[in-house]
C-alpha cells in the first residue's frame, strides 16, 4: 500500500539512524581482510564505534554467511567444514574441492552448493545478492527456498554469469522473527555491494523488512509471502508467488462448483498476517460466489479444541473445511484433519503443502485441496523441474520454484542495468520478463505477479516415499 509522506520520511530517518548506529557495520561487507569473503567480513575490532553498537553489528553478522560459516547447522559433515574454514582463511583452492566433496555426500545441500560458486569467483569482480530465510525457525522451509537460489546462481554462474560477471550470494537467517528480519534489512541496506534480496518467508516479516528496503531503495522479491497487504506496499517490493486473493477465488470455485458445498468453516491463525489474509479473502469469495462462512475458530487459541470446534460447526450447517492455517499453526490444523476423519472435505492454502501434512494426516488427509502457485506436473514441458531433481536427486517443491522464479528475476533484471535503481526500474516495465520454472515471470504495477493459482490434491502414491502425494486433481 502506499505510503503518506510523512510516513516515508519517518521511514528514512528510522534507516538513517539504525545505519549510524550500525558505525562500523560497513566493515561487514566491505574489508577485504584474511578469514572473509570478499565483501563478508567482520567489522573492525578497532574502530571507534561504542561497544553496545558493535555488539548489535555482530549479533547481526552471526546470521551473515556467503561461505565463512555454517547456517545449517544440520547439514556439517567434515567436508563442508573445512571448506569453509578454507574460506574463512581465503583459501579458495582448498575450499572449492572440499565443498565438492561435500556435495558429493550430501547432494541436496543448497547451502554448500552456494558456498561452492562463492568460492570458485574467489578475489573475482562479482556482483552480490542475499537471500534471507528461516533457518532458525523453519529449516526445512530455509533449505527450499535456498534451493531455488543456488540453482539459479549455479545455473547462471556456469553460463558465465552476468556480462562475464558471475554472482556470489549471502545468506542470511531471519528465523522468520519481523524484528530479526529489519536488523538483516537493515544491514544489507546499508551494503551498496548488495543489489537485491531474495525473501523474506512469512508475510508479517516481509512486511516489517519492506518497510527498511522500501525506504532505502533496495529490490526486495519475495518467494513465498502471498498476504494481499503487501500488493501496492512499495515499488522496490515484488513478489513471486501469486497474492492470496488468487488462492482464494480458486478455492472458493471449486468448492461451490465441484464439491457443491456452500457453507464453510475456516480455521486460520489471528496472529498471522497472512492467515487472516487468505481467510479474509476466502470469506469474501465464497460470499461472492453465493456461498458464506458459518463459522470461524482461531487455531492459535490457547482453548482451541478440534473436537469441539468442529462438532460447533456441524451444528451451524458447515458441510466443507477450509483450513487457512500458517506454519506456525500447522500442528492445530492437522488436528482438525484427524478429528475429521474424512467426513466433511478440506480444502486449504499453500502452508499446508508439507511432508508433514502427508507423514501426519495420512489417509485422513486423503481427498484435501490446496491452492498452491506451481506444481511440478502442471507443465510437463517445463525444463525446471528436470534440472532440479538432475541437481538436488529428487522432486522439489513450489517454494523452491517461486526462489527460482524471484532469483532469476533479479539476474535478468541485473543484465540489463546492475545498479540498485536500474534493477528497480527494469522489474517495474511493463515490458520485462524473465524466464521462470514454469513460464514467464513479470510484474503489475502493484509488484505482483499476475499468476493463477494451481489446484492439488492428496492421494496415495509413492513419489515422496511417504505413502501419500500432492498430485494434480
Amino acid at each position: 500500500m502506499a505510503k503518506s509522506g510523512k510516513e516515508t520520511i519517518a521511514l528514512l530517518v528510522t534507516l538513517l539512524i539504525t545505519a549510524g548506529a550500525a558505525g562500523g557495520g560497513l566493515w561487514l561487507f566491505l574489508k577485504n581482510s584474511p578469514g572473509s569473503i570478499p565483501g563478508l567480513s567482520s567489522p573492525n575490532p578497532n574502530s571507534s564505534t561504542s561497544p553496545s553498537t558493535n555488539a548489535n553489528v555482530t549479533a547481526v553478522d552471526s546470521r551473515l554467511s556467503g561461505g565463512n560459516k555454517i547456517l545449517i547447522a544440520s547439514i556439517a559433515n567434515p567436508s563442508k567444514q573445512a571448506g569453509v574454514q578454507a574460506i574463512a582463511t581465503s583459501d579458495w583452492q582448498k575450499a572449492i574441492p572440499q565443498l565438492e566433496a561435500s556435495l558429493r555426500s550430501e547432494r541436496n545441500d543448497p547451502e554448500a552448493l552456494i558456498y561452492l560458486n562463492n568460492a570458485r569467483i574467489g578475489n573475482a569482480k562479482n556482483y552480490k545478492v542475499a537471500v534471507s530465510v528461516p533457518i532458525g525457525n523453519n529449516e526445512n522451509v530455509a533449505k527450499e527456498i535456498l534451493r531455488g537460489v543456488a540453482q539459479a546462481q549455479d545455473e547462471l554462474n556456469q553460463s558465465g554469469g552476468i556480462n562475464g560477471v558471475p554472482v556470489q550470494v549471502l545468506i542470511a537467517d531471519d528465523s522468520n522473527d519481523p524484528a530479526i528480519a529489519q536488523q538483516v534489512a537493515q544491514v544489507l541496506v546499508a551494503n551498496p555491494e548488495v543489489l537485491g534480496v531474495v525473501g523474506h518467508f512469512g508475510s508479517d516479516v516481509t512486511l516489517a523488512a519492506g518497510k527498511v528496503y522500501q525506504a532505502g531503495q533496495l529490490v526486495m522479491i519475495s518467494p513465498t509471502s502471498t498476504s494481499v497487504q503487501l500488493s501496492g506496499f512499495g515499488n522496490y517490493i515484488f513478489r513471486t508467488v501469486p497474492s492470496d486473493r488468487f488462492a482464494a477465488n480458486t478455492l472458493s470455485r471449486h468448492t461451490l462448483n465441484q464439491l457443491k458445498k456452500k457453507k464453510a468453516v475456516v480455521f486460520f491463525n489471528s496472529t498471522s498476517t497472512y492467515s487472516k489474509s487468505l481467510k479474509d479473502e476466502f470469506t469474501t469469495a465464497v460470499f461472492g460466489d453465493g456461498g458464506q462462512v458459518v463459522a470461524e475458530f482461531d487455531l492459535s487459541s490457547s482453548g482451541f479444541d478440534a473436537g469441539q470446534s468442529l462438532q460447533q460447526a456441524k451444528t451451524r450447517g458447515a458441510d466443507v473445511i477450509m483450513l487457512a492455517s500458517n506454519a506456525a499453526t500447522l500442528d492445530s490444523a492437522l488436528q482438525v484433519v484427524a478429528v475429521n476423519r474424512k467426513q466433511l472435505p478440506i480444502v486449504g492454502g499453500d502452508s499446508l503443502y508439507t511432508a508433514k501434512t502427508l507423514q501426519v494426516g495420512g489417509d485422513n488427509a486423503v481427498g484435501m485441496v490446496l491452492a498452491v502457485p506451481w506444481h511440478l506436473l502442471a507443465n510437463p514441458n517445463a525444463i525446471f523441474p528436470k534440472q532440479a531433481a538432475r541437481l538436488w536427486g529428487g522432486d522439489v517443491n513450489w517454494r523452491t520454484a517461486m526462489a527460482y522464479d524471484a532469483t532469476q528475476a533479479i539476474l535478468s533484471g541485473l543484465k540489463q542495468d546492475s545498479t540498485r535503481e536500474g534493477l528497480q526500474k527494469m522489474l517495474a516495465d511493463p515490458n520485462f520478463s524473465a524466464n521462470g520454472s514454469a513460464g514467464k515471470i513479470q510484474f503489475q504495477p502493484s509488484g505482483d505477479r499476475n499468476s493463477p493459482a494451481i489446484l492439488v490434491k492428496v492421494s496415495p502414491g509413492k513419489r515422496s516415499g511417504i505413502g501419500y502425494d500432492f498430485v494434480l486433481p
